[in-house]
């Protein structure tokens, strides 16, 4: 009984590994992983399979990799460069006239000048001197200062005695008495005296000489003028110029493993057998 049993299940475990799926469990224990090149140098089954376990042979495929490389595409090389001249500009006095001379006639200076000439000399002249005369003012006495005796009225004073006032009289003081009179008195007698006569001048123009006329050397300077020239400021010269090497990046994909096959465990409730 027990070894029907046995090969009961022993059939249905190699009808389970032709009818597994691509549906890929967690493996948690069970056969170690065996790679293979091809499909059949796995064997028909994994080895250290136990009741139970369904496994499926699965394909993995290469890995590879993406690398930048820099490819050196020449050397470079070293060639001659010709360098051309240099040229600059620069200004310079170029002489276009000799110098000379030239003969000037001038002609004479003259002056205009202003004088005094002597008209009339100088003389005198007999003049009369009248008589002078002021005209004063005096005041001159007519009367001496006087006294008169003169009535009088109105006596208020009280007489002793209880006397009446029968008349009054009263000596008054005269002041004398004075009058102005004008009179010509003469200040000096007549005289003869002598003026004098100043001499009589006329302002004369006249054109006079100064520098008569002249001939004179008039030095004439020599004439040049500016001009431009080209001029090489550095001469052509040849120069050795190395180029550099060229380098060029290149991307390859390389292979880092093999694509291999190998037994993983499945989940033996989804394998239909």
């Amino acid at each position: 009984m027990k070894k029907g049993l046995v090969l009961a299940a022993a059939a249905i475990a190699a009808i389970g590994f032709s009818g597994c799926t691509q549906q890929v469990a967690a493996s948690t224990g069970g056969s170690s992983k065996v790679k293979a090149a091809a499909p059949a140098d796995l064997g028909l089954y994994p080895p250290n399979a136990r009741p139970g376990e369904c496994y499926a042979k699965v394909y993995i495929p290469p890995k590879y990799a993406t690398k930048t490389e820099k490819v050196k595409v020449d050397d470079g090389a070293v060639k001659l460069k010709v360098i051309p001249p240099k040229y600059g500009v620069k200004t310079e006095k170029r002489l276009v006239k000799e110098p000379g001379y030239k003969l000037v006639c001038k002609p004479p200076v003259y002056k205009t000048v202003t004088e005094k000439v002597l008209v009339k000399p100088a003389s005198y002249k007999l003049v009369t001197v009248p008589a002078q005369y002021k005209t004063v003012t005096e005041r001159v006495l007519v009367s001496p200062a006087t006294t008169e005796w003169r009535k009088g009225s109105g006596v208020t004073t009280p007489i002793a005695g209880g006397g009446r006032v029968t008349d009054v009289n009263c000596l008054v003081k005269i002041p004398p008495k004075y009058k102005t009179i004008t009179k010509r008195v003469l200040v000096s007698p007549p005289t003869t005296k002598r003026v004098p006569i100043p001499a009589q001048y006329k302002t004369v123009t006249k054109r006079v000489l100064v520098k008569p006329a002249e001939t004179v050397k008039v030095p004439i300077p020599a004439q040049y003028k500016t001009v431009t020239v080209k001029t090489v400021v550095e001469p052509p010269r040849t120069v050795e110029v190395k180029t550099p090497p060229r380098y060029s990046t290149v991307t390859k994909r390389i292979k880092v493993s093999n694509g291999y096959y190998t037994w993983q465990r499945v989940n033996c409730r989804t394998v239909s057998h």
